[in-house]
């Protein structure tokens, strides 16, 4: 013989349940929110060295290419704005660190295009909180560090942070 079951403990058991699946997503969105936050950039030295290395160690190929310059076309080089962040006007510690960025997402992460767009966006947004004026290669700022609206200098080994 089955036992009967109430209609109160009926809806116990499925609150019980309810609230047991509503707290495992809530565990996996956390999850994924910790995953993602770890994931911004500091747009610190140690980060943009990193990038520089990335752009001078990794060869991508025609097809990665292809991501790279879609994704960086889109956005206007923060130094120059007269050119876009696939091309700059000059190989500046800015560009290449921007290049090492993306060719790392693309190369090593699986990045697409926007992915990669997002990124470096971000990335230069933690270099300089206040923003580029997209003029610094026309008034002296090649010199000058990223964070006073600068390309971080002309020279890879003499990065100016």
């Amino acid at each position: 013989m089955i036992p009967e079951v109430k209609p109160a403990e009926a809806r116990t058991a499925r609150r019980w349940r309810s609230i047991s699946a509503l707290a495992l997503v809530l565990s996996a969105a956390g999850g994924l929110l910790l995953a993602a936050t770890s994931a911004l950039p500091k747009g610190d030295r140690p980060e943009t060295e990193t990038y520089l290395g990335y752009d001078r160690s990794i060869q991508l190929t025609a097809e990665q290419e292809k991501i790279r310059v879609a994704a960086l076309e889109a956005l206007p080089a923060p130094c120059c704005k007269n050119f876009s962040a696939a091309t700059c006007c000059c190989k500046c510690n800015m560009a290449r660190a921007t290049w090492g960025l993306a060719k790392h997402l693309i190369a090593e992460k699986g990045y697409d295009a926007s992915r990669v767009r997002e990124a470096v966006a971000a990335w230069h947004r933690a270099i300089n909180p206040r923003g580029f004026s997209g003029e610094s290669c026309f008034n002296g700022g090649c010199g000058r560090a990223f964070a006073k609206d600068g390309c971080g200098g002309m020279k890879e080994n003499e990065l100016i942070f």
